[in-house]
């Protein structure tokens, strides 16, 4: 599925919300794959900046939750705890 802001959707949907296992594309580069609860990012899932960062873990309504790393373009890497977003 392609919206008109130039981002798109891959995957499963319930009730037209983004639901289940899937991938969003948005127009600037950033990518994410993973699960999918009413059109937020939650459960296990991958986030892929354009710019080369990545964050691999849990997610709880669109924000990094519970365990998972971040590695920066530079080699630098976090692996732990994250609570609303933030290492933890």
């Amino acid at each position: 599925f392609s919206w008109s802001d130039g981002s798109s959707y891959k995957g499963a949907f319930a009730d037209n919300d983004i639901h289940g296992d899937g991938t969003y594309i948005w127009k600037d580069g950033r990518r994410y794959d993973g699960q999918w609860d009413k059109s937020r990012m939650m459960g296990r899932g991958r986030f892929i900046w354009a710019d080369g960062r990545i964050y691999d873990g849990q997610y709880d309504g669109d924000q990094k939750s519970g365990y998972g790393s971040f590695t920066w373009p530079d080699g630098r890497k976090y692996e732990g705890q994250w609570k609303s977003g933030k290492q933890h």
